[in-house]
């Protein structure tokens, strides 16, 4: 699909594939405006593009959207480490910046391997990282570290927190009842699909197959807004469409 890219003096049109990664776009870029990877910030309605995702993972983006281009002026491009995350069963290799802290290394994990950033505790040399807002260095994590990954139990009796009722504002798209702000109240254990249900009962959406997205991420819908990390307050977005291996439809 072609896609308008938007600076501040001037766009251009690139074709970019479904499936084809968010840094592999800023590479395109690089090739034809000469903006490094590295100083490229790509957002489309103000939700920003993760280099670790692909285009199908933002169902915003279609056929002729605008993705605005920001440029950081001057700064420099952030070291680099590889270190490996070690789980019970299998390791991975990461890529991070001397930079991260740990709430962005376990958001590289989960975009990696999908595993729910609640039920990460991340160990290095055995002194736990349990602040996630620290920067990786100053646990004395270098190139080539391990990190060790500990999955807390998600047994409901002993180590999940009673439930919460949460205050949620569900906002559709421009296609969607003229881009409406709904306020719900939803238990946190409740599922995706459970929200689903609710809003078709009420009659606030036409019966249709729907993708809510939280945070940048698209929610799936067997699984809990705890599971999803939703607080009291979130806003929800939702589009018409399916998740599918060929992209949305």
């Amino acid at each position: 699909m072609r896609v308008f890219i938007v600076t501040r003096t001037n766009q251009f049109v690139i074709e970019v594939g479904t499936q084809e990664p968010v840094v592999e776009i800023k590479r395109k870029i690089e090739q034809i405006h000469g903006v490094p990877v590295a100083s490229q910030v790509l957002t489309v309605s103000g939700w920003e593009l993760l280099d670790g995702l692909d285009m199908e993972d933002y169902p915003i983006v279609a056929e002729g959207t605008k993705v605005d281009l920001t440029i950081k002026p001057g700064e420099p491009h952030p070291d680099k480490m590889q270190i490996t995350v070690k789980f019970s069963a299998r390791k991975i290799n990461i890529e991070v910046d001397n930079t991260d802290t740990v709430r962005s290394l376990k958001e590289k994990i989960h975009i990696v391997d999908n595993t729910p950033i609640k039920r990460m505790t991340l160990f290095f040399s055995g002194v736990e990282l349990d602040e996630d807002f620290r920067n990786l260095n100053e646990y004395g994590i270098h190139d080539f570290s391990e990190i060790v990954v500990f999955l807390k139990t998600t047994n409901r009796s002993r180590d999940e927190p009673p439930t919460r009722k949460l205050s949620l504002v569900v906002q559709t798209s421009s296609s969607l009842l003229n881009a409406a702000s709904i306020p719900l109240e939803m238990r946190d254990v409740n599922t995706v699909n459970d929200l689903k249900q609710l809003l078709l009962s009420r009659k606030i959406l036409p019966a249709d197959d729907y993708l809510f997205i939280h945070r940048q991420r698209i929610m799936r819908d067997s699984c809990s807004l705890r599971w999803h990390g939703v607080e009291n307050g979130d806003c929800l977005y939702v589009f018409k469409g399916t998740v599918s291996r060929s992209g949305y439809a």
